[in-house]
């Protein structure tokens, strides 16, 4: 039973994080599954998202209904909520880093031993002495590179994702302004901005992935570039469609009056979550497209 121990909320033992264990547990058994051509694979993952989803909405809704019967409105609380998020945050951080990781040590490492510019020139002599170093790797000029037939470009797609990113984390700092101040259509209208400006990079990476695909020849099978470039903005595009969720269903409690100027964490976790985000777009903008 729900009970109160020094006024921290305690909430009574619960099976969604089984759940969400038994949803992603099915997700990984069933891509493996899936890349071995296996015909339960794609079934398996399908039922894992499906319980995934299940799970959040579950959990979620548990904890928003905990909320307004005012169980959570406490500073111990509210602190482990900041804390938790934190700790997420710095999770995610950990994950890109492995990514954008590898990307710097193929390109400061990797390719110079292998083109022979390094102090490792025996390792281009006897692995591969008709390689020829260039970034991005492409088909030619080295013979046996599995490169697609020319880069993504800059100052295209890419930049005009930049920019939509960039004025999204400004319209939902007005929306947190607004929230502040108790503009309660400010606040509304500018959140609905930043969900239509998450929508529309996804639009546009989804163009840019078609254009990738079929145009130049670039998927994840193109060696090192098209390996890299995938994890990355493919993980990165997942973000942005988690973080567009949450700002739908921020929204939502917006219109639902569920928050006030003292008591809207779960606006400023979607918020810290959405300009994350924003921060590794930008690395990404950097390392993959310009550089």
């Amino acid at each position: 039973m729900n009970h109160e121990t020094k006024g921290y909320y305690l909430p009574e033992p619960s099976s969604w994080p089984l759940k969400g264990s038994i949803a992603l547990i099915c997700i990984m058994a069933g891509a493996a599954n899936w890349l071995h051509e296996m015909w339960f694979g794609p079934y398996l993952v399908a039922f894992g998202f499906i319980m995934l989803f299940y799970m959040v909405h579950g959990w979620f809704g548990l904890v928003i209904r905990e909320n307004r019967a005012g169980l959570l409105d406490n500073k111990q609380v509210d602190h482990s909520f900041r804390l938790g998020m934190c700790w997420f945050i710095f999770s995610e951080v950990m994950f890109f880093s492995a990514f954008f990781g590898a990307l710097l040590y193929v390109r400061i490492y990797g390719l110079p031993t292998l083109g022979g510019v390094t102090s490792h020139i025996a390792s281009h002599v006897v692995l591969w002495p008709a390689f020829h170093l260039t970034w991005p790797l492409l088909a030619n000029p080295s013979p046996g590179v599995a490169g697609p037939g020319s880069v993504m470009d800059t100052w295209g797609i890419p930049a005009i994702n930049t920019l939509i990113l960039l004025s999204s984390g400004g319209t939902m700092t007005v929306a947190h302004w607004a929230l502040l101040k108790n503009r309660f259509k400010i606040m509304v209208s500018f959140q609905f901005f930043t969900i239509l400006l998450g929508i529309s990079f996804l639009f546009m990476q989804a163009h840019e992935y078609g254009e990738a695909y079929f145009q130049k020849g670039l998927t994840l099978a193109s060696g090192i570039y098209g390996t890299t470039f995938f994890m990355l903005t493919g993980f990165h595009g997942l973000h942005v469609t988690i973080g567009t969720i949450g700002l739908i269903v921020i929204l939502y409690r917006m219109l639902k009056h569920d928050f006030n100027p003292h008591n809207h964490f779960a606006f400023e976790a979607v918020a810290w979550y959405w300009h994350f985000v924003d921060v590794v777009w930008l690395f990404l903008f950097i390392f993959v497209y310009w550089l």
